[in-house]
Order: C-alpha cells, then sequence, then structure tokens
C-alpha cells in the first residue's frame, strides 16, 4: 500500500486517502493513518524545476515514524481523556439523578416549631423555632452546607446535614435568597465560633425568594471597593452590608435616645411644615419650588415655627428634614438633612449651655447602655470616649488668639482678625488639637443670623454657641434669640427681609415676649462622630448632596 504527502497542497486529516489526488500534508500523520504503507513525498527533481512523487528518504522515514508514535500517544491520551469525562460525567448524572429524587419535607412528629425574630435567639436556647430571612453568606461542603441568614435584628449560623446538604434546592442556593428555616436551637461546642455563639441545627427549610446566580449575583452587583458613586446607585443593595446597617441601628437608638431626654427634660415634640415661604438662615441655602402660583421654598429650619409654640406648649423640639441648597461637596454637608432642634423659653445663655451638654452627654450615655447599638459603637468606633461634663468653654476672641498663636491662617492665608469666619479646616485642627468638647461662644453679630439676641457687656458679639467634637468639628449650633420687638424689626429690615410676611413670627414678641433660646444639631454629624465615619453620607439612609438625587 502506498501513499502520498505534499506539504504545499496536502491535508492531514481522517477523511483523506492519502492518494496522489488526496495526498496528506505530512509524513508523519500518512504513517499514524496508515502505519504498514509505502511512503511517496512530493519534492523537486534535482537538477530540474519540474515536481514529482518519490519514495521517502530512510532518514526521512525514521523521523515521520517517530512522529507518527508521538500522534499515537496523543489520540491515546485523548481517548483516555474523554473516557474520563465520560465516566465523570455519568457518575454526575447518577448523583445529579439521585439529588433531584431527595424531596425537603417536614416531619411531622417534630415539636411545633416557634416562629422568632433573630433577636430573640438567646432565649430560645435548645427549642426548635422557625426563622425567616435572608442568604448573607453560604458554604457548602461534601455533606454539609452552611448558612448564616440574616433578618434584620441579627444573624444565626444554620447547618444542613443529610438530605437537606444533598438536596438540588441547596446546590442552586445563592446570597440573598430568602428562606424559612426550621431547627433546634444548640450552643456552639467549645472552640468553634458562630454568630451569638449559638447555630441551628436545621431540620426542614424552604426558599421563598431565589437572588439570581452568574452575572446578576449579588456580589457583581455590589462590589466592596467600586467607586463611592456606583456604590450610591445600588444604595438598595449597599445597606444590606454589615457596616451601613450597623450605623442604621445606631441612628434609630440614637433619635430615640434624643426622644427620651426630651421627655424627661419635659419638652414637648412637635412637626413643623417642611413647605415654607420665609428664610431661616439666608435666601442663597434655599429650594424654590412653585407652590399652587406662589413661590415658597424646602425649609432650612424649623426654629421659627418652634418659637411659635412656646407660649401654648412651654419647651419645645421636632426630629424633621430640613434643606440646605449649598453647593459644598464636603464631607459634612448634605442638601437634606434630618435636624433635631429645639426651643426653650424663659432661660439665659448659661442655662441654655447646660441644656446642650446635658443633652449630649445623655443621649449618648443612653446609646451606648442600649443592648443593639451598644455593641455595634464598639465594634465601628472601638476608641470611642463619650463626653463628660463639664465641656470646655471658649469664646470666638479667645478662638482667634488661639489660631495664630498656633500659626493657623483664616482662608486668604492671613492671621485671623475679629469677624473672621472660622472655616472647617481651621476648626477641626484647633478642635483635634485640644481634644475635648468645646463649647466655642459670643459670635460677631455680622457673620450670624438676623435673630440672634446680642451680648448686653458687648454688642459686637452675640450669645451664640457652636458645640465642636473632636475628629468631627461641629455638631450643633445655637443662640439665645432677640426678644425685643422694635430690636427684631430692625433686624428684619437690616437684613432687607420682608416684615410683613414675619408677621406670625413678630407677633411673639408683641403677645408676651419672653427671653428664649435654641438650637439645631444634625443627626448624621452626631452619627458620624459616634460610629467613626469619614463622611456624613455614610449616615443617612439615601445621602442627597450636590449632584445626588437617586435611588
Amino acid at each position: 500500500m502506498s501513499v502520498y504527502v505534499n506539504e504545499k497542497t496536502g491535508k492531514d486529516a481522517v477523511e483523506i486517502t492519502g492518494s496522489e489526488d488526496q495526498p496528506f500534508q505530512t509524513p508523519a500523520f500518512a504513517l499514524f493513518v496508515k502505519p504498514e504503507a509505502k511512503v511517496f513525498v512530493h519534492k523537486q527533481v534535482e537538477e530540474s524545476d519540474e515536481f514529482a512523487y518519490s519514495e521517502i528518504s530512510a532518514s526521512a522515514l525514521k523521523k515521520a515514524k517517530k512522529g507518527a508514535e508521538g500522534l499515537k500517544k496523543k489520540q491515546e491520551k485523548q481517548l483516555k481523556a474523554q473516557e474520563e469525562q465520560k465516566a465523570k460525567t455519568d457518575e454526575q448524572a447518577k448523583k445529579l439523578a439521585e439529588v433531584e429524587l431527595i424531596t425537603i419535607e417536614e416531619d411531622e412528629s417534630l415539636p411545633t416549631a416557634k416562629k422568632i425574630k433573630l433577636r430573640h435567639i438567646q432565649e430560645n436556647i435548645n427549642a426548635r423555632v422557625s426563622i425567616q430571612g435572608w442568604v448573607h453568606r453560604l458554604r457548602l461542603q461534601k455533606g454539609f452546607a452552611f448558612v448564616t441568614l440574616r433578618d434584620g435584628t441579627g444573624f444565626i449560623q444554620c447547618v444542613l446535614t443529610g438530605d437537606l446538604a444533598k438536596a438540588k434546592v441547596t446546590k442552586e442556593l445563592t446570597l440573598e435568597s430568602t428562606l424559612t428555616i426550621k431547627g433546634v436551637v444548640k450552643k456552639l461546642p467549645e472552640g468553634k465560633s458562630a454568630p451569638g455563639g449559638v447555630e441551628l441545627q436545621t431540620d426542614y427549610y424552604e426558599v421563598i425568594g431565589l437572588a439570581p446566580a452568574g452575572d446578576d449575583a449579588f456580589l457583581n452587583k455590589v462590589q466592596e471597593n467600586a467607586d463611592p458613586s456606583l456604590l450610591l446607585d445600588q444604595r438598595h443593595l449597599t445597606l444590606r452590608g454589615e457596616t451601613l446597617s450597623a450605623v442604621m441601628k445606631v441612628r434609630a437608638v440614637l433619635l430615640t435616645a434624643f426622644r427620651r431626654f426630651f421627655a424627661e427634660e419635659g419638652l414637648t415634640e412637635v412637626t413643623p411644615p417642611c413647605m415654607v415661604q420665609n428664610q431661616v438662615e439666608g435666601g442663597s441655602t434655599l429650594f424654590k419650588m412653585g407652590y399652587y402660583g406662589e413661590e415658597a421654598y424646602l425649609t432650612q429650619s424649623s426654629q421659627l415655627y418652634l418659637e411659635t409654640c412656646l407660649a401654648a406648649l412651654g419647651d419645645v423640639y421636632c426630629v424633621q428634614e430640613s434643606f440646605r441648597a449649598e453647593k459644598s461637596h464636603t464631607r459634612r454637608h448634605l442638601s437634606e438633612y434630618t435636624h433635631v432642634e429645639s426651643e426653650l423659653a424663659f432661660i439665659d445663655f448659661d442655662d441654655l449651655l447646660s441644656h446642650l451638654e446635658r443633652l449630649l452627654t445623655k443621649s449618648v450615655q443612653y446609646v451606648l447602655e442600649d443592648p443593639v447599638a451598644g455593641p455595634l459603637i464598639k465594634q465601628l468606633n472601638p476608641n470611642f470616649v463619650p463626653p463628660t461634663m463639664p465641656f470646655k468653654r471658649m469664646e470666638y476672641i479667645h478662638a482667634l488668639d488661639w489660631l495664630n498663636e498656633h500659626n493657623i491662617p483664616n482662608e486668604e492665608g492671613e492671621p485671623f482678625k475679629f469677624g473672621d469666619d472660622i472655616a472647617e479646616a481651621a476648626e477641626r485642627k484647633m478642635t483635634d488639637t485640644l481634644g475635648v468638647p468645646i463649647l466655642l461662644t459670643r459670635f460677631p453679630a455680622e457673620i450670624k443670623s438676623f435673630y440672634m439676641q446680642r451680648c448686653k457687656d458687648d454688642p459686637r458679639v452675640t450669645e451664640s454657641v457652636d458645640v465642636l467634637m473632636p475628629n468631627v468639628g461641629e455638631i450643633t449650633g445655637g443662640s439665645m434669640r432677640i426678644y425685643d420687638y422694635d430690636e427684631l424689626m430692625a433686624a428684619l429690615e437690616r437684613e432687607n427681609l420682608d416684615k410683613d410676611s414675619y408677621y406670625w413670627f413678630t407677633d411673639q414678641r408683641k403677645y408676651g415676649t419672653c427671653p428664649h433660646g435654641g438650637y439645631g444639631l444634625g443627626t448624621e454629624r452626631i452619627l458620624a462622630w459616634l460610629c467613626d465615619r469619614f463622611t456624613v453620607r455614610d449616615c443617612s439612609l439615601y445621602p442627597r448632596f450636590t449632584g445626588r438625587c437617586k435611588p
């Protein structure tokens, strides 16, 4: 038998016959297909321009046989791999068939499972319970599955064994799927760890909602090191993370602590309007809106409305959203924030300062004592030191002296002079250096709002205060309010404000005025201080700031 090889026109393929019309491309492949054949190679005839087939030389034949042997071994290797893959596929198919036969059914002979939230898990050791939540972590092993379930009130590790671990539905579980799981709560053996020191020995579960896998899987939507703007786009999902959800839990407890303090102090909560037609802080920071053909604004502060409540309700407070349209990109500014404000009647400036000290120390104390928020703050901010009374009190003029003595310039790069506003960077530098809470008082009238009471001993300055905390800066601002009718009217005129539109505010000075003062604090700034967050954006459920109003 003869086979023919033409390197230029031939082809190495099993369907090729090896004839002169259908030559192979290489001698090695020719011998691999037809080991006993005589090989003829297409080559140039000596001392001629012509080509013709001639029998392969001995040396080329030896090389071709070696090449054919290599091709044979490669083929054997491929066949073996195919056989192994087939066996593996058959085994997987067999296992899958077995798995698909497994049905997860509840054993009706077991005690009825008590439906609980995970915050009550420690009260149910050795009891059979039913819990519902989201798959927070998932680990599948041979014969076992470990599911960490989250329900918003806590976490628990659920252990699946036997058919529960082998079932097809378990193999297809994904992060953030929702489950109902039943089982017995057991304390962990010595040397093992899991949330709360317990685990759920699962005897039944069912899938309520299966989250996507593949490209649309949760971890592909929310990646830890993603750009902050992308994470904000996915805020509805990033809220499920342990850090952000912890801050929101502390936030809830903080607001409760404020209300507890106000109740103890005898203040009444009111809910002023968010849509207003008067400015409080200044027109440049107002969000304008159309209101049935009139011009209105989103409120900057509820202070003026709170003042109107004093004669009817006594001391009052509100927890209300406020809006500032300043185009600020600092880490402590938001366009919408939760504003805790209060007004107190028949007080003097020292009363106001003492009230602020009590508010902050007691509210923080209540948060740290809370069984949920306390451990979370220790986790988020292990070096946090709660404030103690009395706070350091420092007048504005003395703060300027301190800044100049420490060579900290104003915004123009020059030494501070009376009337300069102390910008955030300089204020933070001073506060962080001193390392204690500061009540910074008596600011110049020209850099403060029109309604602030001037000091009797120095009319250039006001009975005003900013509360400064280390590592965060200003968290609260307040003042005594002008309570003389003529003085307030003069202040409105000086600011070119329409006195007629403030009639309801000035009437408070006409029909039974009294010395009074108040303050406002930003919940998000307090949280940033408590939870050691770099930016207040981490302390708002859905932060709103310049360029961000979604989702």
